[in-house]
């Protein structure tokens, strides 16, 4: 006769069974869930319809970027709703494609600039979204602006609106630009570690904070120029725009605090007294004032409006031009890295496979580079300037966009252009190179941890665990300084400069677009358009065609990125949000990207550290 399984093993058994049946049971709700909303939303009517005499609604909504990084298509559909966080990227194409089509649009009658969710974009793509807003006013059309606050760079685009208006309990916050960060050179020493430095050029400061706890003067001159510089561009901007003294948005703390009384210690009357703002609406109030200008919406509850992402899915209905001669577009934006590299950065490899794909393809005439790039790899980028070399000698012109940097390794890419293009305000310049080496001998050795041993030669025991011998390490500076003769030579043989010449302007400096100009690193001020147009005439085409030349996803990568995005719109909002977790995490990749930044073969850099104002 069978035993009876004891009450203990029955409650265990009991317990797993219900544990399990809530699992499978969770597991298959998630599955035919997510079954459904596919069938749903493949089967759903997309139509997006644009009322009459509506406004368009900018709620850009994350960082402008002139190329989206490669992330996995169930996170990018996640991201991709109306309901957006600010976590994602907005590329600048489409801002600029909407504003324009919104231009010529006639049942479009204003815009609304919603810029809460705005995140870190350069000045120089938020000048180019400016001078389509002022294309879109040349019209007729108007133009107001809307918030609960304006920071810094929202500000700057708001200032190109008609009206601005700011939310009774809200702020402008205008501090202006800074330059700080950590130094850790007394921590290294008393944790043992060594770092040897070798670089070339009295600004290249990238090394700073691991051999010195302060900023050197020389990196102190160099920083204030160019924060002043480019502070004064965007001042002389708003204020041109507002029709105010450019000043009166720096203020001193004294100055500060007089305006904050005369407001009675009111930061939305102090910005209304400054006139920085024209008038204070609650978000009813607005709401109210719109459906005065535009009428009330179809379903009684708002005014007519369409918002940015439908409106783009509207402007993107049009076929393209389908002509036999382009001009190519490719984006060079990130840190410039070795081998194959994603979306979103620059591979040595990666990049230069989409140049030689515009030299092989016949019906490409001509290539614009656009370059938004701090630098990184030296190896890398010559790469990819020996790519840009092979394009020319193939009779394609190579005309350079700068965006809102080109600087170090993102220079070097572009020397070799036939024409560059820069705006007012991107980073360029800092021609200089350095390499570091860290190792931890007395940091193990206070452990009690040694590293011992023979070869055949010096290079054999070369190790991060022992110390860098006086000959090596001349050996290191003289391959550093090598490759600075380099740099300054192909600066001075690509824009007909002395040596002289260059070396007085490089040793690291970095510059702004304006100031490259007046300098001969540059040939012109303009936009990505102004570089097709010139790419365009230099290879002689009277009608032609634009391509962003670029990886394809493979077949099964396609179609699971359009079936998420399409699904997306049908989830529930908070799956589509970022968790409390991945914020905090995101705050990372910034210190993982610089990072990854690091991985030349040889150990040798072309980067802007100062390229992140």
């Amino acid at each position: 006769m069978p035993t009876k399984p004891s009450i203990f093993k029955r409650m265990f058994l009991l317990t797993w069974n219900t544990v399990n049946g809530l699992r499978k049971l969770f597991l298959n709700l998630i599955f035919f869930g997510l079954i459904a909303v596919i069938i749903v939303s493949l089967t759903a009517d997309d139509g997006v319809e644009v009322e009459d005499g509506a406004a368009l609604v900018l709620n850009l909504s994350g960082v402008i970027v002139d190329q989206k990084r490669q992330v996995d298509p169930i996170e990018a559909a996640m991201k991709s709703g109306g309901e957006a966080d600010g976590s994602g990227e907005i590329l600048l194409s489409d801002v600029l494609l909407v504003i324009n089509n919104a231009a010529s649009d006639k049942r479009i009658n204003q815009i609304v600039l919603d810029l809460g969710m705005l995140r870190g974009t350069g000045i120089s793509k938020l000048q180019s979204i400016g001078n389509a807003i002022e294309s879109f006013k040349a019209t007729g059309k108007s133009v107001v602006a809307n918030a609960n606050w304006y920071g810094q760079n929202q500000y700057f685009l708001a200032s190109f609106a008609d009206k601005i208006y700011l939310n009774p309990q809200g702020s402008v916050e205008i501090e202006g630009l800074g330059r700080y960060r950590l130094y850790f050179k007394s921590a290294l020493e008393k944790l043992q570690i060594n770092a040897h430095v070798f670089r070339v050029g009295t600004f290249k400061s990238a090394v700073e904070p691991f051999i010195r706890d302060d900023m050197s003067d020389a990196a102190k001159e160099a920083n204030l120029v160019l924060l002043n510089d480019l502070w004064q561009s965007y001042a002389d901007t708003v204020a041109a725009n507002r029709g105010i003294d450019s000043d009166s948005l720096s203020l001193s703390a004294d100055d500060y605090l007089a305006q904050l009384d005369k407001a009675d210690g009111k930061s939305s009357e102090m910005a209304l007294n400054m006139k920085w703002v024209d008038g204070l609406k609650s978000a009813e109030e607005f709401r109210l004032s719109m459906v005065d200008a535009v009428g009330k919406s179809a379903d009684g509850e708002s005014y007519k409006h369409i918002d940015f992402y439908d409106y783009l899915s509207v402007a993107k209905t049009y076929p393209p031009l389908s002509l036999n001669d382009k001009v190519g577009i490719v984006v060079a934006k990130g840190n410039i890295l070795n081998g194959s590299q994603p979306a979103g950065q620059i591979g040595g490899e990666s990049t230069s496979e989409l140049l030689r794909k515009a030299r092989f393809d016949d019906s490409v005439k001509a290539v614009v580079l656009r370059v938004d790039s701090p630098g990184g790899s030296a190896f890398a980028s010559e790469q990819i300037r020996q790519e840009v070399l092979a394009l020319k000698a193939a009779n394609k012109p190579v005309i350079v966009s700068m965006g809102s940097y080109a600087a170090s390794g993102g220079y070097w890419i572009s020397a070799s252009a036939d024409y560059i293009y820069a705006t007012p305000t991107t980073l360029t310049g800092s021609i200089g190179i350095f390499g570091m080496v860290t190792t931890f001998e007395d940091a193990l050795a206070s452990i009690g941890v040694h590293t011992d041993g023979v070869g055949t030669s010096e290079w054999a025991g070369f190790s991060v665990t022992k110390g860098l011998t006086p000959q090596i390490k001349a050996i290191i500076q003289r391959h550093i300084e090598r490759g600075y003769l380099d740099f300054i030579s192909l600066v001075a043989k690509e824009r007909d400069m002395s040596l002289e010449q260059v070396d007085n302007i490089a040793q690291g400096r970095v510059w702004t677009g304006r100031k490259a100009l007046e300098l001969g690193l540059v040939d012109d001020l303009g936009e990505l358009e102004d570089a097709v147009t010139k790419a365009a005439e230099m290879a002689s085409l009277d009608t032609f065609d634009t391509e962003v030349i670029e990886r394809e996803l493979s077949p099964q990568e396609q179609f699971i990125q359009e079936m998420f995005a399409s699904a997306s719109s049908y989830l529930p909002q908070s799956m589509t949000q970022s968790s409390l977790l991945e914020s905090l995490l995101s705050k990372w990749s910034g210190v993982i990207e610089e990072f990854k930044a690091f991985d030349d073969p040889n150990g040798v850099y072309l980067y802007c550290d100062t390229c992140n104002y």
